[in-house]
Protein backbone atom coordinates (compact mmCIF):
# COMPACT_ATOMS: atom_id res chain seq x y z
CA UNK A 1 0.00 0.00 0.00
CA UNK A 2 0.81 3.53 -0.24
CA UNK A 3 -0.13 6.56 1.77
CA UNK A 4 -1.11 9.66 -0.16
CA UNK A 5 -1.61 13.20 1.21
CA UNK A 6 -4.74 13.75 2.89
CA UNK A 7 -6.38 16.21 0.34
CA UNK A 8 -8.54 17.95 3.20
CA UNK A 9 -4.83 19.29 4.57
CA UNK A 10 -3.33 16.55 6.56
CA UNK A 11 0.07 15.60 5.47
CA UNK A 12 1.06 11.83 4.38
CA UNK A 13 3.12 10.03 6.77
CA UNK A 14 6.31 10.34 7.48
CA UNK A 15 8.63 8.30 4.66
CA UNK A 16 5.70 8.17 2.21
CA UNK A 17 6.23 9.83 -0.87
CA UNK A 18 4.37 12.99 -1.83
CA UNK A 19 1.97 12.04 -4.45
CA UNK A 20 -1.48 13.97 -5.48
CA UNK A 21 -4.11 12.59 -3.73
CA UNK A 22 -6.16 10.13 -4.99
CA UNK A 23 -9.62 11.37 -3.26
CA UNK A 24 -12.08 12.83 -6.06
CA UNK A 25 -13.14 15.74 -4.83
CA UNK A 26 -16.50 15.11 -3.90
CA UNK A 27 -14.74 12.90 -0.88
CA UNK A 28 -12.10 15.67 0.27
CA UNK A 29 -15.37 18.24 0.57
CA UNK A 30 -17.34 15.39 2.06
CA UNK A 31 -14.83 14.83 4.78
CA UNK A 32 -13.99 18.27 5.57
CA UNK A 33 -12.87 18.43 8.90
CA UNK A 34 -12.75 14.62 9.29
CA UNK A 35 -10.17 12.89 10.30
CA UNK A 36 -8.71 10.12 8.40
CA UNK A 37 -5.80 8.43 6.66
CA UNK A 38 -6.00 7.78 2.51
CA UNK A 39 -3.88 4.36 1.26
CA UNK A 40 -4.30 2.74 -1.89
CA UNK A 41 -4.07 -0.93 -1.65
CA UNK A 42 -2.17 -2.99 -3.80
CA UNK A 43 -5.31 -3.95 -6.32
CA UNK A 44 -5.87 0.07 -6.30
CA UNK A 45 -8.59 0.67 -3.78
CA UNK A 46 -8.69 3.42 -2.17
CA UNK A 47 -9.03 3.06 1.49
CA UNK A 48 -9.54 5.70 4.28
CA UNK A 49 -8.14 4.37 7.85
CA UNK A 50 -10.33 5.85 10.48
CA UNK A 51 -10.16 5.88 14.16
CA UNK A 52 -13.48 4.19 15.94
CA UNK A 53 -14.52 7.47 17.42
CA UNK A 54 -14.55 9.21 13.72
CA UNK A 55 -16.49 5.83 12.00
CA UNK A 56 -19.70 6.80 12.18
CA UNK A 57 -18.99 10.64 11.12
CA UNK A 58 -16.73 9.82 7.73
CA UNK A 59 -19.58 7.05 7.09
CA UNK A 60 -22.32 8.94 7.40
CA UNK A 61 -20.46 12.35 5.43
CA UNK A 62 -19.65 9.66 2.85
CA UNK A 63 -23.72 8.39 2.22
CA UNK A 64 -24.87 11.85 2.44
CA UNK A 65 -22.49 13.70 1.15
CA UNK A 66 -20.52 12.24 -1.30
CA UNK A 67 -23.10 9.81 -2.92
CA UNK A 68 -22.16 6.50 -1.24
CA UNK A 69 -25.76 4.90 -1.92
CA UNK A 70 -24.91 1.67 -1.36
CA UNK A 71 -22.30 -0.44 1.85
CA UNK A 72 -21.67 -3.18 0.07
CA UNK A 73 -20.07 -5.01 2.85
CA UNK A 74 -18.45 -5.19 6.20
CA UNK A 75 -15.78 -7.39 7.12
CA UNK A 76 -12.68 -8.45 9.20
CA UNK A 77 -9.59 -9.66 8.81
CA UNK A 78 -8.17 -10.98 12.06
CA UNK A 79 -4.31 -10.32 12.52
CA UNK A 80 -3.56 -12.26 15.45
CA UNK A 81 -0.88 -12.23 17.26
CA UNK A 82 -0.62 -8.22 16.32
CA UNK A 83 -1.94 -4.98 18.42
CA UNK A 84 -4.32 -4.01 17.40
CA UNK A 85 -5.80 -7.27 15.72
CA UNK A 86 -8.92 -6.59 13.86
CA UNK A 87 -8.83 -5.27 10.60
CA UNK A 88 -12.80 -4.10 9.99
CA UNK A 89 -13.61 -2.72 6.48
CA UNK A 90 -16.39 -1.46 5.28
CA UNK A 91 -16.78 -1.20 1.26
CA UNK A 92 -19.01 1.67 -0.35
CA UNK A 93 -20.31 2.25 -3.57
CA UNK A 94 -21.47 5.00 -5.61
CA UNK A 95 -23.96 4.08 -8.51
CA UNK A 96 -24.05 7.87 -9.78
CA UNK A 97 -20.06 7.90 -9.69
CA UNK A 98 -19.65 4.22 -10.71
CA UNK A 99 -17.02 3.99 -7.68
CA UNK A 100 -16.03 1.96 -5.11
CA UNK A 101 -14.21 3.58 -1.17
CA UNK A 102 -13.14 1.32 1.44
CA UNK A 103 -13.41 2.48 5.09
CA UNK A 104 -11.08 0.58 7.44
CA UNK A 105 -11.16 0.90 11.70
CA UNK A 106 -9.00 -1.46 13.70
CA UNK A 107 -9.96 -2.77 16.68
CA UNK A 108 -7.96 -3.90 19.76
CA UNK A 109 -9.49 -7.93 20.57
CA UNK A 110 -9.94 -7.03 24.76
CA UNK A 111 -12.39 -3.94 22.73
CA UNK A 112 -13.64 -5.36 19.72
CA UNK A 113 -16.87 -2.89 19.78
CA UNK A 114 -17.74 -0.45 16.64
CA UNK A 115 -20.91 1.76 16.43
CA UNK A 116 -23.37 0.21 13.56
CA UNK A 117 -24.38 1.13 10.40
CA UNK A 118 -27.55 -0.56 9.73
CA UNK A 119 -29.44 3.04 10.02
CA UNK A 120 -27.62 4.24 7.17
CA UNK A 121 -27.28 1.08 4.41
CA UNK A 122 -30.25 -1.08 5.81
CA UNK A 123 -28.57 -3.94 3.98
CA UNK A 124 -25.69 -3.55 6.28
CA UNK A 125 -27.48 -5.35 8.44
CA UNK A 126 -26.84 -8.87 7.47
CA UNK A 127 -22.36 -8.27 6.98
CA UNK A 128 -22.37 -6.41 10.42
CA UNK A 129 -23.93 -9.99 12.11
CA UNK A 130 -21.75 -11.96 10.17
CA UNK A 131 -19.12 -10.16 10.86
CA UNK A 132 -20.29 -10.59 14.78
CA UNK A 133 -20.96 -14.22 13.91
CA UNK A 134 -17.40 -14.74 12.75
CA UNK A 135 -14.94 -12.63 14.27
CA UNK A 136 -17.21 -11.16 17.34
CA UNK A 137 -17.08 -8.13 16.94
CA UNK A 138 -19.55 -5.87 18.53
CA UNK A 139 -22.09 -3.46 17.02
CA UNK A 140 -23.32 -1.20 19.47
CA UNK A 141 -26.39 -0.12 18.41
CA UNK A 142 -27.11 -2.61 16.39
CA UNK A 143 -31.13 -3.57 16.16
CA UNK A 144 -30.79 -7.30 16.16
CA UNK A 145 -27.10 -8.15 16.47
CA UNK A 146 -27.12 -12.14 16.79
CA UNK A 147 -25.50 -14.92 15.16
CA UNK A 148 -26.49 -15.55 11.90
CA UNK A 149 -24.72 -18.93 10.72
CA UNK A 150 -23.74 -20.17 13.76
CA UNK A 151 -25.93 -22.16 16.54
CA UNK A 152 -26.99 -19.67 19.26
CA UNK A 153 -25.39 -21.14 21.70
CA UNK A 154 -21.70 -21.61 19.82
CA UNK A 155 -19.31 -20.63 21.67
CA UNK A 156 -16.56 -19.91 19.03
CA UNK A 157 -16.30 -17.00 16.04
CA UNK A 158 -14.48 -19.28 13.28
CA UNK A 159 -12.76 -16.77 11.57
CA UNK A 160 -10.46 -15.82 14.72
CA UNK A 161 -6.78 -16.88 14.38
CA UNK A 162 -7.20 -19.23 17.53
CA UNK A 163 -9.71 -21.28 16.07
CA UNK A 164 -8.65 -24.62 15.93
CA UNK A 165 -7.86 -26.27 12.32
CA UNK A 166 -9.54 -28.82 13.27
CA UNK A 167 -12.98 -27.71 14.37
CA UNK A 168 -14.67 -27.74 17.45
CA UNK A 169 -16.46 -30.90 18.41
CA UNK A 170 -19.54 -30.52 16.62
CA UNK A 171 -22.30 -32.90 18.73
CA UNK A 172 -21.63 -30.80 22.06
CA UNK A 173 -24.65 -28.60 21.05
CA UNK A 174 -26.87 -31.24 19.45
CA UNK A 175 -26.39 -32.88 22.72
CA UNK A 176 -27.61 -30.50 25.00
CA UNK A 177 -30.38 -29.48 22.80
CA UNK A 178 -31.18 -33.56 22.81
CA UNK A 179 -31.02 -34.03 26.71
CA UNK A 180 -33.24 -31.10 27.04
CA UNK A 181 -35.88 -32.23 24.34
CA UNK A 182 -35.56 -35.84 26.11
CA UNK A 183 -36.73 -34.83 29.33
CA UNK A 184 -39.98 -32.78 28.79
CA UNK A 185 -40.22 -36.59 27.01
CA UNK A 186 -40.19 -38.47 30.72
CA UNK A 187 -42.28 -35.82 32.16
CA UNK A 188 -45.27 -36.22 29.87
CA UNK A 189 -45.04 -40.14 30.73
Amino acid sequence: MTQTDNPSGGAASEGAAAVTPLLAPRWAAALSGLAYKHLRTAEGTDTLEVERGDLRAVLAALKNGAGFAMCTFVTAVDHYPRTPRFAVSHQLLSLEHNDRLRVRCWLRADDAHLPTCSDLWPGANWSERECFDMFGIVFDGHPDLRRLMMPPGYDHHPLRKEFPHVGIEPDRLYRQWDRKRRESWSEKQ
